[in-house]
């Protein structure tokens, strides 16, 4: 299925939360921290401006990303977790 984001909005696929811990304790489902980084899978057109223009968004598809734990929405696309997020939500981008 394809999905195509609105206006300032990004899809993101997370990774995967760690299964155990440096030390080799295995986590249990609850134990896990959400994840909070992942890779930008599609990119809205950008942000419409009070003046009727879009300003470009700045990242792009394959862009790996930072975002707030609890930033955007949950979503199941073809099975798999993706999070929709504003660009706003977006704190920084690896280089």
């Amino acid at each position: 299925m394809a999905v195509t984001p609105l206006d300032d909005r990004i899809l993101v696929k997370p990774e995967e939360a760690e299964e155990k811990t440096k030390g080799g304790i295995i986590l249990p489902e609850a134990a896990k921290d959400k994840p909070t980084q992942g890779e930008v899978v599609a990119v809205g057109p950008g942000k419409l401006t009070d003046a009727g223009e879009r300003t470009a968004p700045t990242v792009k598809v394959g862009d790996k990303v930072i975002y707030g734990k609890y930033a955007g929405s949950d979503i199941k696309i073809d099975g798999k977790e993706h999070k929709i997020l504003r660009e706003s939500e977006i704190f920084a981008k690896f280089v």
